[in-house]
């Protein structure tokens, strides 16, 4: 059974590759005879033709490996309901020298009429700019690109997209320059209707009838419209004059194809065909972009061996020019050399990379380029890591030399000195939008291989610094300044904190000598009520009420590196405590302790007492303090005696709910009908399991226990003799 299973598999794939016969197909309502490819718009048809200027070759080979014979395949076209004679210029052989003609849009129908599928350029043919990088390189990591360590601007051709391909619709701009293979129609309009198709010919001519001969090579098209106005103007009469009836203009019906060779340092140096509107980025990008070793500010355009333009790549990357970026002609060269001097640039700046310098650039230059300082930038100074010339170098591992270069910052106007926040970094942009944000770098060359390391401001812990806590509102440590003192730290911890201890504080220095043993010096400053920060535009405080510390003039105290300022806490000071109480009392509310000593009985005497429905039992009371919860309480023994040891002393945010009386008792668990019973008074717990349809054949009478109203649980004793003896109250 296995063998025959695998022998019809192998019949099955042996028929999948055998070629099947192609017929003619009727035409559908989106392939009708003469017009355009099934799914095709118009725009997509004219970027096909221009992209792919060998596709009459591949239609000629697609005919060939048909089979048919030239008879065989008039027969299909006119059963089509195309002209029979359509294919015939791909019929017979190629011309040695001689293209295949550019199909229509009409032939292009045809030949997916036929059953021959989609049109792809043979393999053989040139590389046709299609928008998409063939050879794409690994892409950067994000640790190449924090730390600098990858060259600027390369991987600006490795990304999918269409940036750098020309506008293949829309109107070409006057400045364009014509030559064979543009194809322009000129409309005349208004008095006559009519319009010429002009194939501009390989002399450079276009014929008009009843005009002639028209030398268009290398006009631009502005120009053309001039003097094709002019020469059409001498046969029509009404194009000009005072009043003219006859209206002209002309335009670019189809760009020709430019065919530019792309070498040096390119992913694939070659030939391309791109067209006539391309420039030198999108032969560029045509080519699969620069590798790693170009030469960016340098990039050759060479015509008639001449070079007519010089590219510079950080012109566009880094201030979006593109002047350089010039319009290609046939036979254009575009040539990328070697890099020349790269330097790297790492640390504390906004664009670390690896750049190209160019000859007369130097140290600001760079800077400039890697898009200046961060504002965590150390700005005082700077070091160049350079590679020692061979004849300098000395025995040793490390043929090195470190450079530390001196910056300069220059001060800010009288108007950036009133404008400014404090605290503003110094690599900050100035007004004038200069990168370097007003440091001063010198003019220093460098050589190929340096490495510009720019510092950044160390963390605060490596910094001069002092440190409070205690009683502020924004606790922790800040920069010691020259000339700070405690007043100026109190103010940026935001000021004291309600209850802060307002004559004296504690500062912990660093001590003048350690021989026996000490960490720290400790001493009392005085400080007053002018620290508080809670005032109105008089200057009268007009924060909570504390302990009266009145302004006395309490001197500035100077503050060292590395002091740590206590801001002491008021004895015996904290805010109000509070207790809830609701349920059957005459004033239910929230209630503030008047002293650490007020009992249950004292928050219940001040909310007016219980009412007359209330069920002192019932009390159920809540402790917040330690997460104890409910804490069972014999209330009616506290309200006939205060000192009745459950008559507790409150804490805060204690909560106590009096319920109203519901003579009902719950039975709950193992028994056969779980419910409320009325209450009686002086039954027994009996009588209750009784009224819940008794014990059920699950329960066990030996651990029945009776949680009361106020929260208490006691157990039932497993004897008989004491089991009806627990009397349940509502």
């Amino acid at each position: 059974m296995k063998l025959r299973t695998l022998a019809a598999l192998g019949a099955l794939t042996l028929c999948a590759v055998v070629p099947t016969r192609s017929y003619a197909q009727v035409p559908t309502q989106g392939q009708l005879p003469g017009g355009l490819p099934s799914g095709m718009t118009p725009d997509q048809l004219a970027q096909l033709l221009q992209q792919n200027p060998q596709l009459g070759n591949v239609i000629r080979q697609k005919l060939q490996q048909s089979g048919l014979t030239p008879e065989q395949i008039r027969a299909q076209l006119a059963a089509a309901g195309y002209p029979p004679n359509l294919l015939d210029a791909y019929l017979g052989g190629a011309q040695p020298g001689q293209p295949s003609p550019l199909p229509s849009a009409q032939t292009l129908a045809a030949v997916q009429a036929l059953g021959m599928g989609t049109l792809t350029p043979a393999p053989e043919s040139l590389h046709i700019d299609t928008g998409f990088i063939r050879v794409r390189a690994e892409s950067l990591h994000a640790d190449s690109l924090a730390s600098g360590n990858y060259v600027f601007g390369v991987d600006v051709f490795r990304r999918t997209t269409t940036q750098f391909l020309p506008q293949l619709t829309g109107p070409v701009d006057p400045m364009y320059r014509l030559g064979p293979g543009d194809v322009l129609v000129a409309v005349l309009s208004g008095a006559i209707d009519q319009s010429y198709l002009l194939d501009i010919n390989r002399e450079g001519f276009v014929i008009i009838p009843q005009v002639g001969l028209i030398y268009l090579n290398n006009l631009t098209l502005e120009s053309a419209r001039g003097l094709l106005f002019d020469r059409l103007g001498r046969v029509y009469s009404k194009l000009r004059g005072p009043s003219p009836t006859i209206k002209f203009d002309v335009t670019v019906s189809r760009v020709r194809i430019n065919q530019v060779y792309v070498i040096g340092e390119v992913k694939q140096p070659g030939a391309y065909q791109i067209s006539a509107l391309g420039s030198a980025l999108t032969a560029l990008y045509a080519a699969g972009g620069i590798t790693a070793r170009a030469n960016l500010r340098q990039i050759e355009i060479r015509r008639l061996n001449n070079v007519v333009a010089t590219l510079d790549l950080y012109d566009y990357l880094l201030r979006g020019d593109k002047r350089g970026d010039v319009r290609l002609e046939t036979g254009d060269v575009i040539y990328v050399p070697l890099h020349g001097t790269r330097v790297q640039v790492t640390g504390a700046v906004l664009r670390p990379a690896i750049y190209e310098l160019k000859e007369g650039e130097t140290l600001p230059d760079l800077l400039r380029a890697a898009g200046g300082f961060r504002a965590n930038a150390a700005v005082d100074r700077l070091a160049i890591h350079r590679i020692l010339p061979a004849a300098e170098r000395r025995p040793g591992p490390l043929p090195r030399a470190a450079l530390d270069v001196t910056l300069a910052v220059a001060p800010p106007s009288s108007d950036q000195r009133g404008s400014a926040n404090p605290g503003t970094a110094a690599g900050a942009a100035p007004a004038d939008g200069d990168p370097l944000g007003g440091v001063s770098l010198p003019s220093l060359p460098l050589d190929n291989g340096d490495s510009v390391v720019v510092d950044s401001i160390g963390p605060l812990e490596s910094l001069l610094y002092v440190g409070i806590s205690g009683m502020v509102t924004k606790p922790g440590r800040y920069p010691w300044q020259d000339g700070m003192t405690l007043r100026d730290l109190v103010k940026l911890a935001r000021g004291p904190k309600i209850g802060a201890y307002l004559k004296d504080a504690e500062i912990a220095r660093l001590p003048a000598d350690r021989s026996q043993g000490q960490l720290a010096d400790t001493l009392r400053v005085p400080i007053d009520s002018t620290y508080l920060l809670e005032r109105d535009r008089t200057g009268r405080y007009i924060g909570p009420v504390g302990l009266p510390f009145p302004g006395g003039g309490a001197p500035e105290v100077a503050l060292q590196p590395y002091d740590e300022i206590l801001i002491l806490k008021q004895p015996d000071f904290e805010l109000q405590r509070t207790v809830q109480v609701r349920g059957e009392v005459r004033f239910p509310g929230t209630y503030a302790l008047r002293s650490k000593g007020d009992h249950l009985t004292d928050v219940l005497d001040r909310a007016g007492g219980l009412t007359p429905q209330a069920y002192a039992n019932g009390i159920r009371f809540y402790r917040r303090e330690a997460n104890a919860g409910r804490v069972g309480l014999d209330l009616a023994k506290v309200l006939k005696d205060k000192r009745n040891r459950d008559n507790i002393l409150l804490a805060d945010g204690d909560s106590l709910y009096i319920p109203p009386y519901l003579p009902t008792v719950r039975v709950e668990g193992a028994v056969n009908s779980p419910g409320s019973v009325t209450y009686a008074r002086g039954q027994g717990l009996d009588y209750y399991l009784s009224a819940a349809g008794g014990v059920s054949f699950r329960g066990d009478k030996g651990r029945v226990f009776v949680q009361q109203p106020n929260g208490n649980v006691r157990a039932v004793h497993k004897r008989p003799l004491f089991f009806g003896t627990s009397k349940p109250t509502p």
